[in-house]
């Protein structure tokens, strides 16, 4: 099998390669990546695109036809993948997220690939009271990278042949250890803030929801969807990956990592506004047809694994927001530096 993963250079990517690897030994797997954040390394192990059969640096804007015409398998991981910049980079984060994205599963059609598996996301639901969500309900996105997702669901929808299987992975939240760490999700930063200042803030009140799911339960989902059988789900499918268990309110994640990092102090502005963005999901169907594949990294150990990591590389940064591990702050650097243009192309 020839599999191709764009965006593998990024946070979820830089797990998601090792595990195909020991997954498909025989397979060819191969990376691109434009390499905004390939410098931004956290492991002091082996480089884990080292692990794929090939690297290629450009711009999933102009992924080449030769790529798509040699996969089996495609992997879209690709996006600008948090709310901060694609608040500051609209416009790149719909050409990047979506009308590449929708484009590169169009030519898979064509040229007869026969799995594409698009990375989407659960900030889908976005504002959503009421019982946990699922597949079928309304849709509330808040951001441009929700919006940006939701468009591209939409599309994958309208293009399937039958013959190529589409699976779009709505993923929870994402937390936990990889080579290459943001620091920028809610979980990652309660332990940064922990061990480095023995101390965790809670800006709002604490009481927004969020479902979760380790980086290392993602790379399962996904090696999943490269496998899925149209009888699970049809030609397209979309469906919310995570577990139910893995349902938390913000403040419960602070408590949480107190609990595993004793003497860490929490703190919640209990006079502080709720973040909009919150969000029960159901992942029913998930568990009913992915079977062997559903999370099995628990929030305990997934706190652990961070810990270890970050104690790994002797982390004690107490400014770490304003460091590279913050994926808006690698952009904005890269902007200042005359690196990157207006719409996110290396200049």
């Amino acid at each position: 099998m020839n599999i191709l993963v764009t965006g593998n250079l990024g946070y979820v990517g830089a797990v998601l390669v090792p595990y195909l690897r020991r997954q498909y030994p025989d397979s060819r797997i191969v990376g691109y990546d434009t390499g905004y954040f390939a410098h931004c390394l956290t492991a002091r192990t082996r480089i884990p695109e080292s692990f794929a059969d090939a690297q290629v640096y450009g711009d999933v804007r102009h992924l080449p036809d030769s790529l798509i015409k040699e996969a089996d398998a495609i992997v879209c991981l690709a996006a600008i993948s948090n709310d901060p910049i694609g608040n500051e980079h609209e416009g790149p984060t719909l050409d990047i997220n979506q009308v590449a994205v929708l484009d590169i599963a169009r030519r898979a059609a064509e040229f007869g690939v026969k799995s594409f598996v698009f990375a989407s996301s659960c900030s889908a639901y976005g504002a959503a009271e009421g019982p946990p969500r699922r597949e079928g309900d309304s849709l509330n996105p808040l951001t441009a990278y929700a919006k940006s997702k939701v468009g591209t669901e939409q599309g994958l929808a309208k293009l399937g042949n039958g013959k190529m299987s589409i699976t779009a992975l709505r993923f929870a939240t994402a937390c936990g250890m990889s080579p290459r760490l943001r620091l920028d999700l809610v979980l990652n930063d309660f332990v940064a803030c922990a061990i480095a200042t023995k101390e965790i803030t809670v800006l709002s009140d604490g009481s927004p929801w969020r479902p979760l799911i380790d980086v290392a339960d993602m790379a399962r989902a996904v090696d999943w969807a490269i496998r899925r059988n149209q009888n699970d789900g049809g030609p397209f499918l979309t469906v919310n990956v995570g577990s139910n268990a893995w349902n938390y309110q913000v403040r419960e994640l602070a408590e949480a990592v107190a609990e595993q990092i004793p003497g860490t102090r929490v703190s919640i502005n209990k006079d502080g506004q709720p973040d909009k963005r919150s969000y029960r999901v159901n992942f029913d169907l998930f568990e009913k047809i992915a079977e062997g594949y559903t999370p099995i990294v628990t929030l305990e150990e997934s706190i652990r694994r961070l810990k270890a990591g970050l104690e790994a590389i002797n982390f004690s940064d107490a400014d770490f927001r304003s460091s590279e591990m913050m994926r808006l702050k690698t952009i904005q650097r890269h902007r200042k530096e005359g690196a990157l243009s207006t719409d996110l192309r290396w200049a």
